[in-house]
């Protein structure tokens, strides 16, 4: 019997490894504010992934910039009177974590509070682009940035995969839009949401009167999940939204960039999300097994025989992807358990190059964003994956056999 697991229906790219060498750092191009709402995704994304448009490929870097220095920014010393929080003030944060030029202001610190944890951790930032880079954006860039996993505190949190109702509107609980319980705990903590979504409805009402306004967000792993979590919430309630006397008269893009993501809800989440207009580009290893969590078993590729040829019988406790996939191919995961998932090397395959770690070499970048016990924890983990996934994969098959 053939296998019961369907190809992928997202637009897929796939770059390999006989890509282009590294290009340099470049500035924004002249030509990104003619055609910025298709690089945010308002066609999702149609004949710009293959080939890789290079106006695209450049935001994608840029905005990984983004979460790259908030894991830098981020203060893993417990011995450390900054432990847990930012290392760096926020006047001066982008400049101290590697982005000196960049033409944003930070507006606002954010937190979390794992599950498994009495304390807040600082996961991001939100930041809006300046005055004098309205004409080479396009217009005026409202973004937030989450780092990933690093913690085990975290790690725990990222594996209670069972699925909740998100009941973010409190006019309408919506009992189909479910999400993974660890990620909804995190978000919802007191610590995340109500700030973050404060602070976003404060920036767009003082720049509500801007002729053009967009709102990105970018996420690796962990932090990728809270992106779409957090562009869900905030198009449900409609902050995206700019009123008038006369009603709403225009709705902000949202986008969120998501490198290494993993599955954030089910098909009533996916659906929801497609329907409120928000736009997800995810970035994706093949090889790295937190794009393929949760729902392992249970998700948008499993063909059952009673479900009609619909998938996962109906969906309600099927996990679904959101949005289009770019998909990257480096390193093997038995080799690079932990550098399979590496923001670092999802940035050198954008730019086009072999990452410097897969000839084995040191890569003074690599591991920076782990202490050493957490990347043992990240690596015991990934080992364990390389086990379950043949049993899993039996397991799919024997169901249409």
């Amino acid at each position: 019997m053939p296998s019961s697991i369907a190809m992928p229906v997202n637009p897929v790219l796939l770059i390999s490894s006989t890509a282009a060498p590294r290009q340099p750092r470049s500035p924004i191009p002249s030509s990104l504010p003619a055609i910025w709402r298709d690089i945010q995704g308002a066609d999702n994304w149609r004949n710009l992934l293959h080939p890789l448009h290079p106006i695209l490929r450049h935001e994608l870097l840029r905005y990984a910039q983004f979460v790259i220095s908030s894991y830098k920014s981020f203060d893993q010393d417990p011995s450390s009177p900054r432990y847990l929080n930012s290392k760096y003030p926020m006047p001066t944060i982008l400049s101290q974590s590697g982005l000196p030029n960049a033409p944003y202001q930070v507006t606002k610190y954010l937190y979390a509070t794992p599950a498994a944890s009495t304390r807040s951790h600082w996961i991001g930032y939100i930041a809006v682009s300046d005055d004098h880079s309205l004409s080479t954006l396009g217009r005026r860039d409202i973004l937030v940035s989450f780092r990933g996993t690093v913690t085990n505190t975290e790690w725990l949190t990222n594996f209670m995969s069972s699925l909740a109702t998100a009941r973010l509107d409190p006019f309408n609980p919506r009992p189909d839009v479910k999400v993974e319980s660890g990620f909804l705990t995190l978000y919802t903590s007191a610590s995340c949401r109500a700030p973050l979504l404060t602070e976003i409805s404060r920036i767009v009402n003082l720049y509500k009167n801007d002729d053009e306004l967009s709102i990105t967000l970018a996420g690796h792993s962990m932090g990728s999940s809270l992106a779409v979590l957090f562009g869900y919430d905030l198009a449900e309630l409609g902050l995206n939204r700019v009123g008038s006397g006369s009603g709403i008269n225009r709705v902000i893009p949202v986008t969120v960039f998501s490198y290494g993501g993993p599955r954030v809800g089910n098909l009533g989440f996916k659906a929801r999300c497609d329907e409120l207009g928000v736009k997800v580009l995810r970035v994706v290893n093949v090889k790295d097994p937190v794009t393929k969590m949760p729902g392992l078993f249970l998700n948008e590729n499993l063909r059952l025989p009673w479900s009609g040829g619909g998938g996962c019988g109906g969906g309600g406790s099927c996990y679904a992807h959101v949005g289009v996939e770019l998909a990257l191919d480096f390193f093997e995961m038995e080799n690079y358990p932990a550098c399979v998932h590496d923001l670092e090397a999802y940035v050198g395959r954008l730019e086009g190059s072999d990452h410097e770690m897969e000839k084995g070499g040191g890569g003074e970048n690599h591991g920076d964003f782990l202490r050493k016990e957490e990347r043992g924890f990240f690596n015991l983990i990934f080992q364990k994956f390389v086990a379950w996934v043949p049993w899993l994969q039996d397991g799919v098959r024997n169901v249409s056999a």
